[in-house]
């Protein structure tokens, strides 16, 4: 048997980490490492170390060689299970998978005796029942319900659906829903760090605006992807293609290897027509596994210079000499812009490449270091920002809006991410939320898309519901929010108030007067105003008079509904306020 492969200490950190975990639970869980980390290394070694059966899956056959090379180093045996490696056995200890391949053949691993999965590139796990991942699952666990499951991934995100796992050890963090496949990352590197230590090297990153495609208008469908129509109207009525080509060839002159991603078939089509055609070739979906094969062998020895590709070598594909990485389409998060630029920044001892050059002809927004975002980003002018809460004091990362002077000025964040650990060892997510909903029955917190209260399960009134019934009212008044005012102001007895109006489209007004003279005045408005109305809630900011909260409206948000009842056949009374309002009703600033 060979000697064993020598880890890198962050490798052999990881492995421990795995081990630790699973001596304690059975929990499905993730490692994150950026892309060039050596992942096929860590799966190797846990593999070697493993006492029962093991199943390795990835969703390419580039994967799936590459995670087996990296396990006969060590000098064993394993078998591959993948038609499209032309191998088809399953007998070993180790098995290495195409997850397509076994999804098709279950009966071949009827065997009670696997104990570890290992899922690379996890982020591609679905909770849908009849993908071929589920399936796999489900079908090992019905034979070992005890079975360890770990996913390894560079991007831990899915679009659509948000982080793919519960809990972050290391921050001590909930990122993702309860309801989530795997319970916790339990190590996770930074692709600033790997850099830093020279494990990767430094990307280079030119925005190229005066040579660029505008894809601002375009808008992500709900499920989070652009529709590649959509991107191609885009660079079809565009002319800067030729100047674009033109550019990234005078500036891979000093380079090795070129990957260039294109918003659509048709585009790369003509990006390659413009490339000298005996140092190009062109990827696509559509492109036969053979064909694929021969190209991207040509390109890895260096006979090919320029690889163009639409969305099919995001990951899963390694070729270190790499240097060069042209961006000719909008990405939808960050994680797959990071995804993309993973594939220039492996070392590369055999060219001695010193850094990649990452040219953007797309104008992404995005940040190369940034982690990802749990939401989705509410509008191209909002950047991250830190919110410290004021319960715990987590520092949680949100979408949202700063003055000048970096002071956070608005949010999107509802809920504390922190994680609580107890004195028994387990643990929970603190519960302060940002924003939130009453529930009429208990009056506790859930949160604003909640249909059932979470501290006492009663049915949450439906916001439709509350304004059909007030508009059935005859003593009762909707109002379409379309704008707020404050004032400092003094009420019939001449004492000195804060009057609030709110305005709907047609000059309707209702008011509301606060008093700030004391603290417990200060508290009440704290409490029935402030955490309402603020843009950026738990940051701190409360007005100790009615002219500082007047001067401080670009803090405060309206609602999207009032509700009034008349009293004493008089006066209106502001009874409810609806904000973050969806559903069948017009809102103010949706009209047309």
């Amino acid at each position: 048997m060979s000697a064993p492969v020598q880890l890198r200490p962050y490798q052999q950190e990881a492995v421990q980490r795995v081990l630790e975990w699973f001596r304690s639970t059975s929990d499905p869980a993730l490692l994150c490492l950026p892309t060039g980390a050596g992942k096929s290394l860590v799966i190797a070694e846990l593999a070697h170390l493993a006492r029962g059966r093991v199943l390795v899956l990835a969703h390419v056959r580039e994967l799936v060689e590459q995670n087996h090379a990296k396990y006969a180093a060590y000098g064993l045996q394993a078998d591959v299970f993948s038609a499209g490696l032309g191998s088809k056995n399953a007998e070993c200890q180790v098995v290495f998978g195409s997850v397509q391949s076994v999804s098709r053949h279950l009966t071949r691993f009827d065997d009670a005796g696997f104990t570890l999965l290992v899922i690379d590139e996890c982020h591609r796990v679905s909770l849908s029942e009849d993908t071929a991942y589920q399936k796999i699952i489900t079908h090992l666990q019905q034979l070992n319900p005890n079975i360890k499951i770990l996913g390894l991934t560079a991007t831990p995100y899915r679009l659509g659906h948000g982080f793919i796992y519960h809990r972050h050890l290391q921050q001590q963090a909930a990122r993702g829903d309860e309801q989530s496949f795997f319970k916790a990352c339990i190590y996770e590197l930074p692709l600033r760090w790997m850099v830093k230590k020279g494990y990767l090297v430094m990307p280079v990153r030119l925005d190229m605006a005066m040579l660029a495609y505008d894809f601002s208008a375009l808008i992500p469908t709900a499920s989070g992807y652009y529709i590649e129509n959509e991107l191609d109207q885009v660079v079809r009525s565009s002319r800067v293609t030729p100047g674009i080509v033109e550019d990234i060839q005078q500036r891979a002159a000093t380079r090795r290897g070129v990957m260039i991603f294109c918003a659509s078939v048709r585009h790369a089509e003509e990006v390659t027509s413009l490339l000298p055609a005996a140092q190009t070739a062109l990827i696509t979906g559509a492109l036969p596994g053979k064909e694929r094969e021969q190209i991207i062998c040509a390109f890895k020895a260096q006979q090919l210079k320029y690889l163009v590709n639409v969305s099919v070598l995001t990951t899963g594909f390694d070729a270190p000499h790499v240097d060069l990485i042209a961006l000719l389409r909008p990405t939808e998060s960050v994680s797959l812009y990071q995804q993309i630029l993973g594939r220039g920044l492996r070392l590369s001892p055999e060219t001695g490449k010193k850094d990649c050059l990452l040219l953007d002809y797309a104008g992404n927004p995005w940040d190369l270091w940034a982690p990802e975002v749990n939401s989705p980003r509410p509008a191209s002018d909002t950047q991250l920002v830190q919110v410290t809460c004021p319960a715990c004091g987590f520092a949680n990362s949100f979408w949202g809006r700063t003055t000048a002077e970096g002071e956070v000025l608005e949010h999107f964040g509802r809920r504390c991410q922190g994680w609580l650990e107890s004195d028994q060892g387990s643990g929970s997510q603190c519960d302060f939320r940002f924003r939130f909903r009453i529930c009429d029955a208990c009056g506790g917190e859930a949160d604003i898309a909640a249909r059932v209260c979470p501290h006492c399960d009663a049915t949450l009134v439906d916001a439709d519901k509350r304004l059909k019934e007030a508009l059935q009212l005859r003593d009762a008044r909707v109002l379409r929010v379309s704008g707020m005012t404050l004032e400092a102001s003094v009420n019939g007895r001449g004492l000195p108030r804060l009057k609030v109006t709110y305005h709907d489209e047609d000059g309707t007004e209702l008011s509301d007067w606060y008093a700030l003279e004391t603290p417990a005045q200060r508290y009440v408005f704290e409490q029935v105003f402030l955490r309402d109305h603020l843009k950026a809630p738990g940051c701190g900011w409360s007005p100790a008079t009615a002219e500082e909260a007047a001067a401080g409206t670009e803090r405060l948000r309206h609602p999207d509904f009032v509700i009034a009842r008349k009293m004493h056949r008089k006066h209106w009374r502001i009874q409810q306020k609806l904000f973050d309002y969806q559903g069948r009703y017009r809102r103010a600033d949706q009209a047309s």
